[in-house]
């Protein structure tokens, strides 16, 4: 038999992104009933999608067979006049991840580097690292510009820079007055990609976060502005996003895109979806409601928290607590949470979730947080 197949050194080193754990996964491991897992790891839409959604998706089932239309006309369309700018400008792909591939695969390469946050969505660097680029990271987790700004100006050759607005997975956001001013102070070649995934719960919360694609196109044409049906619009496994960016840009990235790159019934989800605003809006108040409840249970039980502007809350403890041996805890009890030790944080995120699933965590955390407390 021969040697082991060798295949290109960036991936000796690559990581495999980890997927907050499936149900099926904790009903095999820790045995216990289907009906009692709540997720709470992934950031799905706790209350799922619309129903107009659903009746659609249903109704068009029997499509399966036929491929989408592969210009993506109607969704196009729809997504450039939901933000004031032309079908020419709107790239769709597999989810938003789809687009950070093809933006990342556009521009980095082993010349140049590829700028981030210390901690931010893990995709940003496992599609950097494909590419052969070198990775640069800020000292500190959360988003700060002023780091950006140190750090590009002492490297003529940063090819790409990532800014996560809100911030996935620690939840923080900056202003869009700041990132404007950051900005301002990037060069045309630079392409800066704007990860909107959860743009819909900031500028609900705060009418400062929201980033505009059309300010985007018109003032900084070396940006990527992201966004994405998974997070408020309940389709995360529908699996469809989008780019927003110049019209050149997008044609150069649309020579990444494979032919028919979501499905039919994807396809049909984003359009309706787009339709049923008052259930994403209502799904938005909610969750906020809910984050509210958290922030307090947070402050009586004496742990912090990152003030959030998504559809998650980050919990940090200190020393005498340890956010692996909760995680696990709650694994057991059915109820998945996302750790953050890997990031080197002692912390976990939380999905908001139903009114009756926080309820249910809440009563479980309390538990295992004083036991381990008195212990």
């Amino acid at each position: 038999m021969g040697s082991k197949m060798k295949f290109n050194r960036v991936l000796d080193n690559l990581k495999t992104y980890e997927a907050g754990k499936p149900i099926e996964l904790v009903v095999r491991e820790y045995g216990v009933d289907e009906k009692d897992i709540i997720k709470l790891a992934s950031n799905e839409n706790p209350r799922g999608c619309s129903k107009k959604v659903q009746d659609a998706v249903c109704k068009d089932v029997s499509k399966m067979n036929l491929y989408p239309d592969d210009s993506m006309y109607e969704l196009k369309e729809k997504l450039a006049n939901r933000f004031d700018v032309q079908s020419k400008n709107v790239i769709v792909g597999a989810g938003s991840d789809q687009i950070i591939s093809f933006g990342v695969h556009a521009k980095a390469n082993s010349t140049n580097k590829v700028l981030m946050a210390k901690t931010t969505f893990a995709m940003y660097e496992i599609y950097a690292r494909q590419t052969g680029t070198t990775i640069l990271k800020t000292p500190t987790h959360q988003h700060n510009l002023e780091e950006f700004l140190e750090i590009y100006r002492q490297n003529s050759d940063i090819g790409v820079i990532f800014l996560c607005l809100p911030n996935n997975p620690l939840g923080e956001c900056l202003d869009r007055d700041d990132v404007y001013k950051f900005l301002d102070q990037i060069d045309s070649e630079t392409l800066v990609i704007i990860d909107g995934a959860y743009q819909e719960y900031a500028k609900f919360k705060s009418t400062k976060k929201e980033i505009k694609p059309k300010d985007l196109i018109v003032k900084y044409p070396n940006t990527l502005y992201l966004g994405t049906f998974s997070k408020a619009y309940g389709l995360g496994g529908m699996r469809c996003g989008y780019g927003i960016a110049d019209s050149d840009m997008i044609k150069s990235l649309m020579k990444l895109r494979a032919p028919f790159n979501i499905t039919t019934l994807s396809l049909k989800a984003g359009i309706v979806a787009l339709d049923d605003e008052k259930f994403v809006q209502d799904c938005i108040k909610e969750n906020f409601e809910q984050m509210k409840i958290y922030e307090k249970f947070a402050k009586d039980l004496g742990f912090d928290f990152i003030d959030s502007f998504t559809n998650f809350i980050t919990l940090e403890f200190n020393d005498d607590k340890n956010s692996s041996e909760i995680s696990e805890k709650l694994l057991k009890k059915g109820i998945i949470v996302r750790n953050l030790g890997a990031y080197g944080m002692n912390a976990i995120r939380v999905t908001i979730g139903t009114p009756e699933q926080n309820v249910r965590f809440m009563e479980e955390f309390r538990k295992i947080y004083l036991n381990k407390m008195e212990g």
